[in-house]
């Protein structure tokens, strides 16, 4: 994959996808609609992933694309390809909570290598550089060229004054468990990806996540954070998390500065 072809095309998508997004956000009452896994579904879930897979299939035709809109007809095949969820925390959308983002990713040898997470009710993008540096993005977003970036970089924590964050929507009791093993001086629920990119700039530490993800909730967030300098294991042996798994199902996992001493599950 050529990452100086990649990036323009998958920060122009994201940006494409995030305005359709918020026309429907800021619209009269839309429809939800319940998937095979009762998860939700609305238009905008659907409008955004036609944007984002035909711009991609366009300029990526021999690449594998696995998007979660069309993921009851993926087979995993491979370690190498590009991921999609075109609006990642429906329901923070479906109450207009505005913690939704627009995640791409490109995925090889099952290494989220170059990604962007856009949040765009929160006016707020991150994205991995062609080097693999990942930074924020600054202003309005354009289309067609890229505004003001600042590299972003995980925190050296002070493991005695951790700042925490969690799931908004899927905080539950083995999660505050897992934290209270911490020495914690703040705690803060996120919605969706922004969570990883919430490490990602040092305004947390660290964000474990006991219960069930898929790859393509992950894999932006994921890419970013690596380029920030953070990692991210798999919850029970601390192994990195990886990518191309059969029914595309995460383990529970920690996303973390390196500096944090990780605690055991």
């Amino acid at each position: 994959m050529n990452y100086e072809v990649l990036i323009p095309v998958i920060r122009r998508l994201a940006i494409e996808a995030g305005d359709k997004i918020m026309e429907i956000y800021n619209g009269d009452d839309f429809e939800v609609k319940v998937k095979s896994d009762d998860s939700p579904v609305t238009a905008a879930d659907e409008a955004a992933d036609a944007i984002i897979s035909a711009g991609l299939r366009a300029e990526f035709p021999d690449v594998m694309l696995v998007t979660e809109e069309q993921s009851e007809s993926h087979i995993a095949n491979g370690d190498t390809f590009l991921i999609v969820d075109p609006l990642d925390g429906t329901k923070e959308f479906i109450h207009r909570r505005g913690d939704f983002t627009v995640n791409i990713a490109y995925v090889e040898k099952g290494v989220p290598q170059r990604g962007v997470v856009y949040a765009p009710a929160r006016d707020r993008m991150f994205f991995t550089q062609s080097d693999g540096q990942s930074v924020e993005e600054i202003g309005d977003f354009d289309i067609t060229k890229v505004g003001e970036t600042k590299a972003i970089h995980v925190a050296q924590a002070d493991n005695d004054a951790l700042m925490i964050v969690a799931s908004k929507s899927h905080r539950d009791q083995a999660t505050d468990d897992y934290i209270n093993k911490y020495a914690v001086k703040d705690s803060k629920s996120a919605g969706s990806s922004l969570k990883f990119c919430l490490v990602a700039t040092g305004e947390a530490d660290i964000y474990p996540r006991v219960g069930r993800t898929m790859e393509w909730d992950t894999a932006a967030g994921h890419a970013v954070l690596l380029g920030a300098g953070g990692q991210v294991v798999r919850f029970d042996d601390h192994t990195p998390l990886t990518y191309g798994k059969e029914d595309f199902a995460n383990p529970f996992f920690i996303a973390f500065a390196p500096t944090v001493e990780l605690k055991e599950a």
